[in-house]
């Protein structure tokens, strides 16, 4: 890969795991999905940066869980579900869409609610 693509791919990598740290304190922004991507980007990009980011105390532990089992924490699952519902009720109460928009929110949110409680729990927790 040449030189471009790699600091592309890494300046990349660098913003997703600015959003993952952002979504630790803003409850509306996922954390896991910008640390899923930016392992990746930095796995094309710094096998370097890839290890560190495997092996950081706060970040490692979800990232390996899920590279290793497809596995996602209980606790995770449930805040997850439940920062998923309170948006929608807040999507309900406070803006109060046409009755199509609401429907098709709801499909998609119970839709990622099945996959992230149908995903395994890693091993140490069961």
């Amino acid at each position: 890969m040449n030189l471009s693509a790699r600091l592309a791919l890494l300046c990349l990598a660098w913003v997703m795991v600015g959003l993952a740290a952002a979504g630790i304190f803003l409850p509306l922004l996922p954390t896991t999905p910008f640390l899923l991507l930016a392992a990746w980007l930095f796995s094309r990009s710094s096998p370097r940066l890839e290890q560190w980011l495997m092996g950081h105390a706060l970040f490692g532990p979800p990232l390996r869980d899920w590279r290793e089992n497809g596995a996602i924490a209980r606790r995770t699952k449930m805040i997850a579900i439940f920062l998923m519902s309170l948006g929608f009720a807040y999507l309900w109460l406070a803006v109060g869409p046409p009755v199509v928009g609401l429907i098709s929110v709801a499909a998609i949110l119970i839709t990622c609610a099945i996959f992230i409680a149908s995903r395994p729990e890693p091993p140490e927790e069961k």
